[in-house]
């Protein structure tokens, strides 16, 4: 029997194998990771949908596969198919014809088409195969609906379909935007030596959804300072006792539970544009995506239902979410759902920057490191410890007038902190 890669999710059709558990000869058991994919921000063990002794494999690290590639092949009269404290069940039954294999490219991935493998002669009548001559369709890129993917004429009319919608798509962003420029390959080695490092799947993913944001959210950028003095005191009075609790007390969390207050008030900033519909989404709930720096890149899992937590709650989870980004063990569910981020460069140094806002959310907020500075408070100077602030936001959703209340609100729920909000 032969295991297939099946579907990953919502939006995920491919990815780039990192590792093979088992090679041929191994038993293997159902339910048994066999390999190590990685795909968008994750790596996800694929786990074998049957038992037996491995007799093929197909894939090698390295190889980018798709939905219903062959990963393995396995003699299910090995002993592994017998699961500990059951006896093995077979039914005889016909062998079905096996469908061609399909590479999943690209453009298939937009379209929706299956691509097959150039000698694979696709299953099909000859009123069908005729019918696809007449009309210029290549079968071997439409995808079978019957057994075997053997090809009928109601196939044929859905690739078309596919290709119409496609064909009426806005190329990038908006309706009426400008064309993107074909890429050109430069040959940097004519002016002197050069190392050559391929993007991985992360890094594809960041510089597709980058570029996305860039060209549909058209994005402004509100800066403020907070001043950070007594949120800091807090957290240094309450360390300890978050330790005994096997929690690290950073300002994370106490920034969160002030944003979720701001949130409140201003529930655009909470918000998605669906443009389809011409409708803006207030959502109710609070999952807040927080930016992770790792030696891959950068990862946004989501820390959910912000509003209901505590500072000790939020502590623990923070810590444990950011490990999990950093050893890419997050699965692609917690990545989702998010309704506003933050990036704090804080603890590497930067000071204000403009975030890009993670599409589909209209907000995000940026944090500085917070440095030491002269502030005029009563006519007296004191040195208060002044933390940047960067909001950046979709102006298609809110207004510059908007944005400057909520990030005044914003300063001052972060300046006000209640400190038996941290107390335990």
């Amino acid at each position: 029997m032969d295991v297939k890669l099946p579907k990953l999710g919502e939006g995920a059709d491919s990815g780039v194998v990192v590792n093979v558990f088992v090679k041929e000869g191994d038993p293997v058991a159902k339910g048994q990771a066999i390999i190590e994919l990685e795909n968008e921000k994750a790596v996800a063990s694929i786990p074998s949908t049957a038992g037996g002794v491995v007799a093929k494999i197909h894939v090698k690290p390295g190889d980018k596969i798709g939905i219903g590639q062959r990963l393995i092949t396995v003699d299910e009269g090995g002993k592994a198919s017998v699961e500990p404290g059951t006896a093995a069940k077979r039914t005889a039954a016909p062998a079905a014809p096996e469908p061609r294999e399909a590479t999943v490219e690209e453009d298939a991935i937009e379209t929706g088409e299956a691509v097959s493998t150039p000698t694979a002669a696709p299953a099909a009548s000859p009123s069908v195969r005729r019918a696809a001559r007449e009309l210029g369709i290549d079968l071997s890129k439409v995808r079978g609906s019957e057994p075997g993917g053997r090809i009928v004429i109601g196939d044929v009319r859905a690739y078309i379909q596919r290709l119409i919608k496609a064909a009426a798509r806005p190329a990038a962003g908006t309706a009426g935007a400008p064309a993107r420029p074909i890429a050109e390959s430069i040959d940097f080695s004519q002016w002197g030596p050069v190392t050559k490092k391929s993007l991985t799947p992360l890094r594809q993913v960041i510089v597709r959804r980058m570029s996305e944001s860039w060209n549909t959210v058209p994005r402004v950028t509100q800066f403020d300072e907070a001043d950070f003095t007594q949120l800091n005191a807090l957290r240094k009075k309450y360390a300890a006792a978050y330790e005994k609790k096997g929690a690290r007390l950073t300002l994370t969390p106490l920034v969160l539970k002030a944003l979720v207050g701001t949130l409140k008030k201003h529930p655009i900033f909470n918000s998605s544009l669906d443009e389809a519909a011409n409708e803006i989404v207030l959502k109710e709930y609070f999952h807040i995506g927080i930016a992770v720096d790792t030696e891959q890149g950068l990862i946004v899992p989501v820390l959910r239902d912000v509003d209901k937590k505590s500072v000790l709650d939020l502590s623990r989870e923070l810590e444990q979410l950011a490990q999990k980004a950093r050893d890419r063990k997050v699965s692609g569910d917690e990545l989702k759902g998010g309704t506003f981020t933050i990036s704090n460069q804080g603890a590497i140094g930067g000071a204000h920057f403009t975030p890009i806002v993670n599409k589909p959310e209209v907000a995000i907020l940026g944090l500085g490191r917070g440095a030491m500075k002269p502030v005029a408070r009563d006519g007296k100077v004191e040195i208060r410890m002044l933390t940047p602030l960067a909001l950046s936001y979709d102006h298609r959703v809110i207004d510059g007038g908007t944005a400057a209340r909520f990030i005044v609100d914003l300063v001052a729920a972060l300046q006000d902190f209640a400190e038996d909000a941290v107390r335990i």
